[in-house]
């Protein structure tokens, strides 16, 4: 049933559609993740805090405000300077000032810092928690958004590209590498350089020009500038995009926010093997209730990267003498040394991805956190990790999940009989569908006679022979098989030869799975909000927020 959205735009009003899709409809989507959209009550084994509904959030505030330990003036103080120094507006400012009172929560989600914002689901976390704060505040509860940016993560290559649909209906992919950018350096210590601005040309290059072109080139070049940090130009553009809803941003390598997480650092270096031991048999359960292990864990595994003079970070291994030792060898530490360090330098230390959930819930009081559907997994392992660390494992909700569909795609869908779940079958696979039902019906009716007759034939010749020698049959049956393959084969050209002859429906459908379905995956998981901007102004940003139904559990497709 199709859901009518209000919106405005700099043209007037504008009403969206929303139809709501199961997960369970889309291939690849892990058994946990359904069953826990599903009946999160079911599965409280590995989420202790699941709720049943949206509402029930509330009731897990005493409990959360009672937990929380960190000093919020710290908190507050380390959030001030890195949101002032975003550009934050006085509703962020306002939000941060709250967090100073022991009666706020945070409703936190986070993610790397991709280029230009990176996907779409960026964006629809940062909503997510924004509304969630929302409905808390209806209920008379004091609470704020909060954004983590994963800055200490070092996998550069993974953040380091974006993707807009191009001026020709084609995937364009934007990308940067700055010098220094070598292995291991978190993102959050990575620099540009002046070819940021080449790339951000060749970006507003590919986009199709309308009237919000400069309007998103400025907005870009205000953030990505060359000396500017990655994770910076990061915090500088969701703060332009989403400070109006008081978005609090935050950065963990801010040096106070490492201060604060010390206790943490400690407390897991310490427990370090009680941890691995906890993580493995963890596994072992998920495994034996037919879920996939999410995080494999070796017995030398260790929960924290260890911070070079450098910048690089570094993955620590238990030896067999129960030391640890930087992966390349070039140090070594006993869990004494490192428990020292981690209460004297913090700054020394990131956590590993097991062990952030518990640091960003004990430096923030968290009520609850948004993340996608491998986060969701993750929970289930990194749950055994609060436990031992003495704190209660926090609840994860699923992001808001969207597919915005332009009015050119949904004619091309309506006019095929196309739905999402079904782009995921593939161009190739769809192909003969559409020629055969839309395209040229007579000469598929054609080839379905023929094919029809072949057979009828050959199961005359076959009973025939039946009766004369059966190695005749085994014959005509290695025969019949050629047969058949060369009439499929000759029908997969004229499926080819068919849409060749209309240029523009192949454009069409080929546009389809461009915008809807890049590299085989759902939107949000690659195309950049700068192609919406780009498309429909500044504005588009209110109709994410109109969008968001925190009641759906659902991928919500939006027809624009």
């Amino acid at each position: 049933m199709e859901q009518e959205i209000a919106c405005q735009s700099r043209s007037g009003a504008v009403t969206l559609r929303a139809e709501s899709i199961p997960f369970s409809d889309f291939p690849g989507q892990s058994r946990l993740f359904i069953d826990y959209q599903r009946d999160p009550i079911s599965l409280r084994k590995y989420y202790p805090q699941a709720v049943e509904s949206q509402s029930d959030v509330a009731a897990l505030v005493p409990s959360v405000l009672a937990n929380h330990k960190a000093d919020r003036n710290i908190l507050a103080d380390a959030l001030s300077e890195i949101n002032i120094k975003f550009g934050a507006g006085h509703k962020t400012l306002r939000n941060i000032e709250s967090l100073r009172s022991p009666d706020t929560v945070a409703v936190v989600t986070g993610q790397q810092a991709g280029l230009f914002s990176g996907p779409l689901y960026t964006i629809y976390k940062a909503m997510s928690a924004i509304r969630q704060a929302e409905k808390l505040r209806e209920q008379g509860i004091s609470a704020v958004p909060v954004f983590w940016v994963a800055t200490e993560d070092h996998d550069f290559e993974e953040v380091s590209k974006t993707y807009v649909v191009d001026r020709n209906g084609s995937l364009y992919e934007s990308k940067t590498e700055p010098s220094h950018c070598y292995e291991n350096l978190p993102v959050g210590f990575i620099k540009l350089d002046a070819t940021i601005k080449m790339g951000i040309a060749d970006l507003i290059a590919a986009l199709s020009p309308t009237e919000f072109t400069s309007e998103v080139r400025q907005l870009i070049e205000d953030s990505w500038r060359p000396d500017e940090y990655f994770g910076d130009a990061f915090g500088k553009l969701l703060t332009h995009l989403l400070g109006d809803y008081g978005l609090i941003i935050l950065c963990p390598l801010h040096p106070k926010l490492k201060q604060l997480a010390a206790p943490v650092y400690v407390k897991a270096i310490r427990r370090s093997a009680e941890i691995v031991d906890a993580l493995r048999t963890r596994s072992d359960e998920l495994v034996k209730d037919g879920y996939t292990a999410q995080v494999l864990v070796g017995e030398d595994y260790f929960p924290l990267f260890w911070q070079a003079e450098n910048d690089t970070r570094n993955a620590l291994k238990r030896t067999e003498s129960g030391t640890y030792r930087k992966k390349d060898g070039s140090r070594e530490f006993t869990l004494d040394e490192l428990a020292e360090v981690a209460e004297k330098e913090p700054g020394r230390f990131s956590p590993s991805v097991v062990l952030r959930s518990v640091v960003q819930d004990y430096i923030l009081p968290t009520v609850c956190y948004f993340g996608g559907a491998a986060e969701i997994a993750y929970f289930a392992q990194s749950g055994e990790v609060y436990r031992l660390l003495d704190r209660t494992p926090t609840l994860i909700l699923h992001r808001q999940s969207f597919t915005f569909v332009e009015s050119k795609h949904g004619k091309t869908l309506a006019k095929y009989g196309l739905d999402l779940p079904q782009l995921f079958k593939g161009f190739d696979e769809l192909l003969p569908e559409i020629v055969e039902k839309y395209l040229n019906t007579d000469s598929a009716r054609v080839f379905a006679e023929v094919e029809e007759s072949i057979n009828a034939q050959l199961n005359r010749l076959d009973q025939d022979l039946s009766n004369i020698d059966t190695t005749l049959v085994e014959n005509l049956a290695k025969r019949r098989r050629k047969i058949i393959y060369h009439i499929g084969a000759l029908r997969n050209k004229f499926h080819n030869v068919q849409v060749r002859k209309d240029a523009v429906i192949r454009q069409q459908i080929e546009g389809v799975f461009t915008a809807l379905l890049p590299h085989r995956h759902l939107q949000e998981r690659a195309i950049n909000i700068t192609y919406l901007l780009d498309r429909f102004g500044l504005n588009f940003i209110d109709w994410i927020y109109n969008a968001v139904d925190l009641d759906d559990r659902s991928h919500r497709v939006i027809r624009l």
